[in-house]
């Protein structure tokens, strides 16, 4: 062996040596959480409820930092590049670990760039309409539709948003197709809704409730499996009468390709101690976000099910031709 495999082989086997410490050392400076959105909105709101307990249990202060921008792109690919030490981490959701990789032509892979870390909460969307509308329930409006091709408009956040691509996917369910308005946001679409200028749209329930409540738009069914605790008046789509009907705005932990595993089970460990906590249940259902259960909060399991998800919607969002360059 020649003084240059020596070398690389000490070097080697120094690096082996120091990997177990550092995890056992882990964390000893304070970690960033990215937040893709600016500061107020619910996917901030849900990560600084889960960082304030996540803190207490690694012993660190957790910094959130908002970057928004281009869909969340912005921040994924900061964090794509960061180095895999445990220390940057982004606060993913559909849009960012999903939808994007289809719609837009990204410098990274929203799914081998990464390391799961922690899923962490779901938002299912309200299937929502204007008070003119003509339909009282879901079977009713899809029957409406059908009867009046191209004719209704839905309200977006804009192309390749969840709310977009649900109309995309309701569309390709019920048979039905009509027009689809972006926004620059979720609220003034909203205010459209409001005021019949657009027919409906597929949005938060923090968002469309207190209108639902108010009297000035019509909710037709939850596009989960339960209806919602915050609203359980309103019917899920199976008892609507649209079977399978699911989308959520789901949100979680991901970091940078290579963390050590001992470092995803520190930072899995500690999102999932939070999630249990029964004040921070409490706080995140206030603002609309379901728990996970804790048999699918893991790393392992948000890999699965990241995956799970980019095969279904991938080829949905693709055949609709629905692409930002």
């Amino acid at each position: 062996m020649n003084n240059k495999s020596r070398i690389g082989l000490v070097a080697a086997l120094a690096l082996l040596s120091a990997m177990p410490a550092f995890a056992q050392s882990f964390p000893s400076r304070p970690i960033s959480i990215i937040v893709p959105f600016p500061a107020g909105g619910p996917i901030d709101t849900t990560t600084r409820i889960i960082a304030n307990k996540m803190k207490d249990e690694l012993g660190q202060t957790i910094i959130v930092e908002n970057i928004g921008g281009a869909a969340g792109s912005l921040a994924a690919a900061r964090v794509a590049k960061a180095a895999p030490d445990g220390y940057t981490l982004i606060s993913g959701i559909w849009g960012t670990h999903v939808a994007n990789g289809a719609v837009y032509k990204l410098p990274y892979d929203v799914q081998k760039d990464f390391t799961p870390v922690a899923l962490l909460t779901s938002n299912p969307l309200l299937i929502v309409a204007a008070k003119k509308t003509p339909a009282t329930d879901l079977k009713g409006l899809i029957a409406w539709l059908k009867a009046n091709p191209d004719k209704a408009a839905q309200g977006t956040s804009g192309v390749g948003s969840v709310g977009h691509i649900a109309g995309v996917f309701f569309e390709k369910t019920t048979a039905t197709k009509f027009r689809f308005i972006p926004y620059r946001g979720l609220a003034p679409a909203m205010q459209d809704l409001n005021a019949g200028t657009i027919d409906l749209m597929f949005d938060t329930p923090a968002t469309s409730l207190p209108h639902v409540r108010a009297g000035n738009i019509r909710a037709y069914a939850v596009t989960a499996k339960t209806r919602l605790v915050s609203a359980p008046e309103i019917p899920t789509v199976d008892e609507a009468g649209l079977p399978g009907f699911y989308m959520s705005t789901w949100t979680a932990f991901f970091g940078p390709k290579g963390l050590d595993k001992a470092v995803v089970d520190k930072l899995s460990a500690a999102a999932m101690k939070a999630l249990a906590d029964p004040d921070v249940q409490k706080r995140l259902a206030q603002v609309g976000q379901d728990v996970y259960p804790a048999s699918e909060q893991s790393a392992a399991y948000l890999a699965k099910f990241q995956d799970q998800e980019i095969k279904k919607w991938w080829p949905i969002i693709k055949e609709a031709h629905v692409k930002i360059e």
